[in-house]
């Protein structure tokens, strides 16, 4: 961080905000490659369903959801548009976005980067795209593929575009590592991890209150990579 935080998010004056975002860049393009044999390599997912679910039940009927890293669609947005809610997803990845578009038509997909959601980005609180505020979230997996140092910044973004006692539903993998390359599917993904304590403590202080929690092992069919740990945590936005 450098500068003055004008905005009160964390966000503001990040250092090679440009750099980020141009970094992403490869990650978007592994997933355009990877298009629906994404789902093929994890064809049992336990645990996401199971977030989607307390999501889409402990949310007032027709709440406004936003899905982080909304992939292809399947489970989370279609979950939470079978359960009456307005979904609106954002993934880097535009070959995912159509594939999104396709799977669950009933939602509203955005090619969009976190980082433009912070307070003053392009689609956060006070933008010239605002997205507006939500009732809940739901970011499975994806900030694990950002480098560590800017995870605590992110969830302060979506801190910000969630309504006071919002729901975020956060997946992760529990893992020591940051902005670590991987093969995944043919193609190399950078990923970031804590271990559970330090997840934990990470989220509370964005401004998150941890109401549940769960854990499966899970080994990934096809993928090369080795059996993981995937934590859900169901969190609630501390006023």
């Amino acid at each position: 961080m450098s500068g003055e935080d004008e905005y009160g998010d964390g966000y503001a004056g990040y250092a090679d905000f440009d750099r980020l975002a141009l970094d992403r860049s490869g990650q978007a393009e592994a997933f355009d490659a990877i298009g629906d044999r994404l789902d093929d390599a994890f064809p049992h997912k336990e645990g996401q369903i199971a977030a989607g679910r307390w999501l889409a039940e402990t949310l007032p009927p027709g709440s406004r959801v936003l899905d982080v890293g909304s992939g292809t669609g399947l489970p989370t947005a279609r979950q939470l548009v079978d359960a009456g809610h307005e979904v609106v997803g954002i993934d880097i990845s535009e070959g995912m976005l159509k594939l999104a578009r396709d799977n669950v038509p009933q939602a509203t997909f955005h090619h969009v980067d976190i980082v433009d959601l912070r307070v003053g980005g392009r689609y956060g609180p006070g933008g010239p795209r605002e997205l507006g505020s939500f009732d809940g979230i739901a970011a499975n997996f994806s900030l694990l593929l950002l480098p560590r140092p800017e995870i605590p910044y992110a969830l302060r973004a979506l801190h910000a575009v969630l309504r006071p006692e919002g729901l975020l539903a956060l997946g992760m993998v529990e893992s020591d590592i940051d902005d670590f390359p991987i093969p995944f599917l043919g193609h190399s993904v950078r990923v970031s991890g804590y271990l559970r304590d330090e997840l934990r403590q990470v989220v509370r202080d964005a401004g998150f209150e941890i109401a549940g929690e769960d854990a499966y092992s899970y080994a990934p069919a096809s993928t090369g990579v080795p059996p993981e740990i995937q934590i859900f945590l169901n969190c609630r936005r501390r006023a």
